[in-house]
Formats: structure tokens, sequence, C-alpha cells
């Protein structure tokens, strides 16, 4: 028999590993000999780099890079052999990285990510995976588009920093010294969100708040992005209001986007693709999944819904082990899941699930390989 392991981290409480390291203890003590294979599963927000470069067998890399505050840093991210790379723009962008009150979206930039690909492809990467999420800027990808060595002007001709408060300063692009290995490289986005760039579903006002920003902030940020998108529409003909994704990240998925001719993907989609999922369930008898808690968002292109389509295709059987049940979990049953198995439930509460998280979910994955023996 052979099973696969592919499940979310339950946020705080049980990693990725460590589900299909329990999984692989429930199964030899039900069926004895028995293959596990675990995926670790990340759907593009902050983990995702590391999840897809262990699967992968690749190496972790450390890079001096700068925060959105531009301070330096040590930022990481994953080689996956041969030619591919996988960076977040959490890792050197993230808000994680900016203590509460010193946040401010007018002053921050992206300029790190761009490091971070330029250092990938210094390394000799030219097949590029950026997982969009977790960001503390909301400059449009200006300050990461920079580091690639394109150039924004102001009216005067004046070189622009790509922060924040410089989007309502664009007047113009200077593709020119977009950096050759740039141009040469093939570069994915992994994007969960369908936000435009601006509007009230747009970067600023959905995420804004978050990265620090009042409502005055939001207001002279949103001017400035509509007057980004506009130069950005003069240049290349794209609008990024009609880019579902364009708004991700602080406006990151419509320079990409716009600017670099990057695809923006489901990121599960893309997880999947990087650790060739497809072929390690090829000859499965079982794949189980699962994450923190099940409702309807896990039908929005989640790391559940990708896992049971993708098994639902090669007619492989898919159980969920998920740490609680919300409103529409049942529209996972038609995605290619059979069955989900909440920790919670019964006599035990949503807070004794999240205490005792490893050994419940030890014991409902041995209760339910037993109903298969």
């Amino acid at each position: 028999m052979k099973i696969v392991c592919a499940s979310d981290s339950f946020k705080g409480t049980l990693s990725s590993e460590r589900a299909a390291e329990l999984i692989e203890k429930a199964a030899r003590e039900v069926f004895g000999d028995v293959e596990v294979t675990g995926i670790p599963v990340a759907d593009g927000g902050e983990g995702t780099a590391c999840s897809v470069t262990m699967a992968s067998g690749g190496e972790m890399i450390t890079a001096k890079a700068h925060d959105s505050l531009m301070r330096e840093i040590s930022a990481t991210y994953g080689l996956l052999g041969g030619d591919r790379a996988i960076i977040e723009t959490a890792a050197a962008g993230g808000l994680t990285l900016v203590p509460e009150e010193m946040r401010d979206p007018l002053l921050a930039t992206s300029y790190g990510t761009g490091e971070l690909i330029m250092d990938a492809l210094r390394r000799g990467a030219s097949d590029i995976t950026i997982a969009l999420g977790g960001s503390a800027t909301n400059d449009g990808g200006m300050g990461c588009m920079r580091a690639l060595g394109i150039r924004f002007k102001d009216s005067t001709g004046r070189e622009l920093e790509g922060r924040g408060a410089d989007l309502e300063r664009a007047a113009s692009i200077d593709m020119t010294g977009l950096s050759p290995a740039v141009s040469g490289a093939h570069i994915t986005v992994m994007c969960d969100v369908r936000n435009p760039l601006t509007g009230p579903d747009g970067a600023t006002y959905v995420y804004g708040p978050q990265k620090g920003a009042d409502p005055e902030r939001l207001e002279r940020l949103e001017r400035g992005m509509i007057n980004y998108r506009d130069v950005i529409r003069d240049l290349t003909g794209t609008d990024c209001d009609r880019v579902p994704g364009a708004g991700a990240a602080g406006g990151l998925g419509a320079a990409f986007n716009a600017l670099l001719g990057a695809e923006l993907k489901p990121g599960i989609e893309t997880v999947l693709d990087l650790t060739h999922f497809d072929d390690v369930i090829k000859d499965a008898d079982l794949v189980i999944t699962g994450e923190g808690r099940a409702d309807a968002q896990s039908l929005s292109g989640k790391a559940m819904q990708g896992i049971g389509l993708r098994a639902k295709a090669q007619g492989v059987p898919v159980t969920a082990i998920v740490g609680s049940l919300g409103e529409g979990w049942e529209g996972l049953l038609s995605c290619g899941i059979d069955k989900v198995i909440p920790l919670a439930g019964g006599s035990v509460s949503v807070k004794e699930a999240k205490e005792r998280t490893g050994e419940i979910y030890y014991m409902r994955a041995r209760d339910y390989l037993l109903t298969l023996r």
C-alpha cells in the first residue's frame, strides 16, 4: 500500500512535515509494511519557499538584502536544482520584519525582493518562481523592478527611489537598464488573490491598513496607484485593473505581469507542479491532505482543493484531516475529497484540538486507517 501525505500546515500547531511523520507512524502501526511519501505543501504564503525546496531536494540560500525600510538583512530563498529558484516576497519585504510602530507603506519598498532575484540569477537560475504574500509594501513593485534595472522617473526626469510615496510622482518608466539576465529568465508568480491594482478591492484599500496606512495615507497611496496604473498602461498597453491579482503584495503582481510578462498562477497549482505531485501519486492508493480549518475559503484555490482535484483526475481517493470545520466546508466533497475528518468535534473542543494537535491528529489518522484494513 502506498499513501501520499500532502497536508498544509495547521498554523502555529502542526507543520506539514510533522503531519507526514504522524501519518507514517499511524500507517505502520495499522498496516505494518506500507510506503508513506510526504510532500510538504504550502499555497504560496510564508513558508512556501522552504516547503517546496525541501520537497524538491533543493538548497536554501542565504543572501544579503534590504528589508522594506532599506535596512540591511540576511534573507533566504530556495534553489531547486537545475536552473530553478523560488523566492518569497516576505523574505526581504515582509510585514513581520518591521515593528508595528515603524510600519508605513509610504516609506516601504520592495527593493529587497529584486535583490534576491538578482542573487538567484547570478547563481545560474533562469526559471524563477515568486511567491507573493505577507509584504509590508504598497509601492506597485517599483522598488523590486528598480533592483532589476528598470528606472522610474518623475516629470523632471529625476529617478525615483521606488517607495509608496513615489507612486504619485511617477511620470515615465525607462526599461533600457533592465538586466539581460532578467529578460532571459522565465518568471512565474504565485498569486492566490484576485484583487485589481486600484479601486475599493485593490492593493491599497484592501491591504494598506494592515501595513500601517491610516485613512489619510490610504487616500494618498490610492491616488498614487491610479497615477502609476496609467503610466504602466501608457507604456505597455496593459490595464492592471483588468488583471486579476495585479494588486497582490502591494501591486507587485502588476509590475511582474505588465513590465516583465510574468504569468500569475494560483499558488497551490504552482507548488504541485514544482514538487511533481502528479508523478508522485500515480501509483498511490490514498492521498491524505488537510489544513487547520476547512470552510468556504478552502474552495478559493487553496491547498486541499488543488490536491483533491489533481488526485481526482488520476482516480486516487483523498481524505482530509483538518483542525476544525467551518461554514461551507461541504464544498470540498465536490473537489475530489472523499472524506473530511476534523480534530475538533464530539468531546474535543476547538481549544483542546489546538492545544493537543499532534496527539489528536495521530489518533484520528490511526482510527481512520483502521477502517481501511
